[in-house]
């Protein structure tokens, strides 16, 4: 798709600069489901704990033989439970989400796809797995720790867990409110385009959410591969909990992607412009690549 058929209608979005500035294109108080993007504020999370020596990246996570970094990274061969159809179709059929351990006997977790470090796929089920560990480290609920590990030390009072179908009573697409967020099992975090946009600028300036040599450490990707049909990456790796890679016209993008039912997002910050800018945006459909192009658009103006 190319990004010029994205009009500005279809979109919601915010365009940050390095000092602060603040551009919206669209609703900006509405509030979205940030979908995967929630991995990277899982990362933040997890990392400031690794920070303060109460979780260990390279320990044996839980006596498996696998790492935190390696979950963070999605390099420990737990698998997913994306493409099962059974799940897709729970969810199309607006179910209530299994249980925990309903969902980990389908997906066989205790079998892994490869040997941890040997090779790369994308899981949700191991960022299930770092879930537990921040919840476990703070002896709290998700929402919580994130608060105050995340959204409070950015003065952020509107980004939130959403538990039940009540939490996504104000969200901007009507067809998502009788959605059970509890299908995303590493938890789902909503707000608006602006609070996305802020928090990963602030995670690019090192030393406000993360110190310098850790944010060093989330930034070196494991390389994927090159050019992904109909979106607008020519290369692409993985951090922790960030997408890496190379975007045609916008240079380097550090981020993340989603997408859930009715609507997908990307939020990526952008470093080769002569003014580096972060942009969140959001839009609706299935297509990922619809929600980067725009993002991509957006570099330039």
């Amino acid at each position: 798709m190319d990004q010029m058929k994205l009009s500005d209608s279809e979109v919601h979005s915010v365009r940050m600069s390095a000092d602060g500035r603040a551009e919206h294109f669209g609703r900006t108080e509405a509030i979205f489901p940030w979908w995967s993007f929630t991995k990277t504020v899982l990362a933040i999370a997890a990392l400031r704990l690794a920070e303060e020596r109460i979780l260990d990246l390279d320990a044996p996570f839980r006596g498996r033989p696998y790492t935190l970094r390696q979950l963070l990274q999605h390099r420990a061969g737990v698998p997913n439970y994306g493409a099962f159809a059974s799940y897709r179709a729970a969810v199309a059929r607006d179910e209530p989400a299994w249980p925990r351990e309903r969902l980990l006997a389908a997906v066989g977790a205790d079998t892994l796809d490869f040997a941890p470090g040997t090779s790369w796929a994308y899981s949700n089920v191991g960022y299930l797995f770092v879930r537990e560990a921040i919840e476990a480290a703070t002896a709290s609920s998700l929402d919580v720790a994130l608060r105050s590990l995340v959204f409070a030390p950015l003065g952020l009072a509107r980004p939130r867990v959403a538990f039940t179908t009540t939490g996504l009573a104000d969200i901007h697409w009507p067809a998502l409110r009788g959605y059970d967020p509890g299908w995303v099992y590493h938890g789902l975090v909503v707000g608006t385009a602006g609070d996305a946009a802020a928090i990963l600028a602030a995670l690019m300036t090192p030393g406000q959410l993360l110190a310098p040599a850790m944010l060093t450490e989330m930034l070196d990707p494991h390389q994927i591969g090159g050019a992904i049909a109909g979106r607008p990456w020519t290369s692409h790796g993985y951090g922790l909990g960030l997408m890496i890679g190379t975007v045609a016209g916008a240079g380097r993008a550090i981020g993340h992607s989603g997408g859930g039912p009715h609507c997908v997002n990307a939020v990526y910050h952008f470093p080769d412009p002569p003014e580096p800018v972060t942009i969140a945006a959001f839009t609706q459909g299935s297509d990922e690549g619809r929600a980067e192009w725009a993002a991509a658009r957006l570099v330039a103006q």
